[in-house]
């Protein structure tokens, strides 16, 4: 085995690409085209959950379905016991991670992506408002009082899974502008969402839980302050705030969209520096030091290369698109199709305000932004494009279906579903057609995907 000889100077071959180390919006990129493709493939296992739960709802075992989501289940510690049935476990506990993951996605695109700037940020916020307060308003134009007025908030959420999915039908015609421009979108109707879930549709609040979940927040950013890393004692903390916000009247998945907002998106130690100890590990590997101990060091350097933030949305992100959201869908989207409910005057609220009030609200506040010169239209995309990308946040599906369950019970809720479902799948539909006929065919002879990317990630850069 050739030893590598003792050099005080890093060999040039070890040295970055020059046109790798001057593209940091490659590294920009990444995340997002991860976070995209992710999504895309989590749209397809989405529809076959839905469809699966609906045809077990409609079947003879409809009745069983739906025991077992009922099954109670409890934790118990000595002489303190905490019991829910199963489906709230998945709607309070493991939804709270999909918040998580919603938290950091925010912190992501407020730090480094279209939200951290206000020139960037203008137009899917003025998008995303319109996109909420209109659908909003046609609800409760339809349904302005009783029980079932408390459902305005289900037409104002976008489901990015299934927009993104819509949007990989069309493959290379779709340019990158759009897909940002809808990306950040959601993220900004998730953001109301979270406010209106928070604000809107929490119980009575207690006080002093609430207090504790305040204290353990400040016990996290103090944690974050002194630079400790241990998983362990974050994800105790973490279960303790998410304990205190259940008991405090606030829907605990909050929690998880708090906790998600207060990671660290920045590296503690920068990429030139990483790169110099490598190389210098490399140069005195003849023997002469603790190789143990240098790995050691290499190792827990090379991992806090990456923020704390991109590392947990790395690792938590494919399992809430694979694992937690299809469970979800199986546990609230299956419903009985019954005349009575689908043709409940909250159905058709619930399918206009998605179908008609969110493309109408997303357009309508984008033309007063670049109207006023506040915003401009995304990159290679025009009106036509813009009208397709509208008429897909209407798919409202997860949000959509969450905020049903808060809202309202009983038929009210099967009504509401159905419009969801309803609305959402002619949302897609619409949104589709129109994208399919605006945007022009592309083809590029040669181009792999790596390099088109990179090409988009330049142009972005411009």
């Amino acid at each position: 085995m050739n030893q590598v000889p003792n050099s005080g100077t890093p060999r040039p071959g070890l040295q970055l690409p020059p046109r790798l180390a001057n593209a940091p919006v490659r590294t920009l990129m990444q995340p997002l085209a991860r976070f995209l493709e992710i999504e895309s493939a989590s749209g397809v296992l989405l529809v076959i959950c839905t469809g699966a739960a609906l045809l077990i709802a409609n079947s003879v075992w409809a009745h069983e379905w739906e025991a077992f989501w009922h099954l109670e289940m409890r934790v118990v510690v000595g002489s303190w016991e905490l019991r829910n049935t199963l489906g709230h476990w998945i709607n309070d506990g493991l939804m709270t991670i999909f918040f998580f993951v919603v938290g950091l996605e925010i912190k992501r695109e407020t730090v480094e992506g279209e939200l951290r700037s206000f020139q960037k940020a203008t137009l899917p916020i003025f998008a995303a408002l319109g996109g909420m307060l209109i659908p909003a308003g046609i609800y409760l134009l339809l349904q302005p009082g009783g029980a079932a007025a408390r459902g305005w908030g289900i037409p104002m959420a976008t489901d990015i899974a299934f927009a993104v999915g819509i949007l990989a039908l069309l493959g290379r015609r779709v340019p990158s502008g759009l897909k940002i421009f809808l990306l950040a979108l959601a993220i900004a109707d998730d953001i109301g969402a979270i406010i209106i879930i928070a604000c809107f549709y929490s119980e009575a609040i207690q006080v002093i839980a609430l207090g504790i979940a305040g204290v353990g927040l400040l016990v996290v950013l103090v944690l974050n302050w002194l630079g400790v890393r241990n998983f362990v004692s974050y994800f105790l903390l973490g279960a303790m705030i998410w304990l205190a916000m259940f008991r405090s009247g606030i829907h605990p998945t909050v929690a998880g969209v708090v906790l998600g907002l207060m990671t660290p998106g920045r590296a503690w130690i920068s990429q030139e520096s990483f790169t110099t100890m490598m190389l210098d590990f490399i140069d005195r590997l003849d023997g002469r030091i603790d190789r143990p101990q240098a790995l050691g060091k290499l190792t827990l350097t090379a991992r806090e290369t990456i923020s704390p933030l991109e590392r947990l949305e790395s690792a938590l992100h494919p399992w809430v698109a694979f694992a937690i959201m299809p469970v979800f869908a199986l546990a609230n989207a299956g419903v009985q199709l019954q005349p009575a409910a689908a043709f409940h005057p909250v159905t058709w609220s619930v399918a206009a305000g998605l179908l008609v009030g969110k493309p109408l609200g997303i357009l309508a506040f984008s033309w007063l932004a670049v109207r006023t010169n506040l915003a401009k239209l995304p990159q290679g995309t025009n009106w036509k494009s813009l009208s397709g990308a509208a008429c897909l946040g209407g798919i409202g599906f997860t949000m959509s279906l969450f905020i049903a369950g808060l809202a309202l019970k009983g038929q009210l809720l099967d009504s509401a579903k159905i419009g969801t479902l309803a609305g959402s799948v002619l949302s897609a539909l619409l949104g589709y057609t129109l994208l399919r006929f605006s945007l022009p065919n592309v083809t590029v002879a040669g181009e792999v995907p790596e390099d088109r990317q990179a090409k988009e990630a330049e142009e972005l850069s411009t």
